[in-house]
């Protein structure tokens, strides 16, 4: 579940919660959250709790700044959920790549654990995206996990920059893909897309390519979770 942007006490984040527990087993899925793109800040953690409650789920996070578990293998592979938090996308790549968290996601997601996450945690399961790691003006980020193929676009109608400078990208040869306005989620099954929802009414998805030569916008039905 690749969401284009909603922080964890915005309105739509029980929505979203909910959807993405409908799609495990379990009742009190065990949920686990990686701050790393906020830099572990500590308001981002109290805010995961608050919108994962113990009533829900059994919450965890994994803190990398100040790390605690010396094998991080058993506690990111016993999670039904694992939440990415937004921030820098950039930072938290290469924080993940140091501690091997890089190998161990692609691990659990292969062995079913649903992976989900906002902003920065919509587009690192791609293969590229756009991003504000390097500053306000936005840059190309070519190097996701790449557990799903193309590219992603986050924040499609709250950022004034998004849409232009992700039309340009694919113009200009960056891998074409999926853009998300805030509250809407690209839900995937395995590798494939499989729909768009919204915990927002009307909220939108788009396919970005570039047949021709000439960049093309399509909208994605998106259905309304609320």
């Amino acid at each position: 579940m690749a969401i284009g942007g909603a922080g964890l006490m915005s309105p739509s984040g029980p929505l979203l919660r909910e959807f993405v527990f409908s799609l495990s087993a379990r009742q009190r899925p065990r949920v686990l959250y990686l701050p790393t793109a906020s830099g572990d800040a500590a308001e981002g953690i109290a805010a995961f709790y608050e919108a994962y409650p113990a009533s829900r789920c059994h919450p965890n996070h994994l803190p990398l700044f100040v790390r605690k578990a010396e094998d991080l293998r058993p506690l990111i592979l016993e999670q039904d959920v694992i939440f990415v938090g937004g921030g820098n996308t950039a930072n938290m790549l290469a924080i993940w790549r140091l501690h091997g968290v890089d190998t161990l996601l692609k691990e659990a997601w292969e062995a079913g654990t649903i992976m989900c996450g906002s902003s920065a945690g919509s587009l690192c399961w791609f293969e590229a995206g756009i991003t504000d790691s390097f500053g306000p003006q936005l840059a190309q980020l070519p190097d996701g996990l790449g557990f799903l193929a193309g590219s992603n676009c986050p924040h499609y109608d709250s950022e004034v920059l998004r849409r232009p400078v992700y039309r340009a990208a694919v113009e200009s040869g960056f891998p074409p893909g999926l853009a998300a306005e805030d509250a809407v989620g690209l839900h995937f099954v395995d590798r494939a897309f499989h729909e768009a929802i919204t915990a927002k009414p009307g909220g939108r998805a788009f396919r970005v390519e570039c047949p021709g030569g000439e960049v093309s916008e399509t909208a994605i039905p998106a259905r309304y979770i609320g």
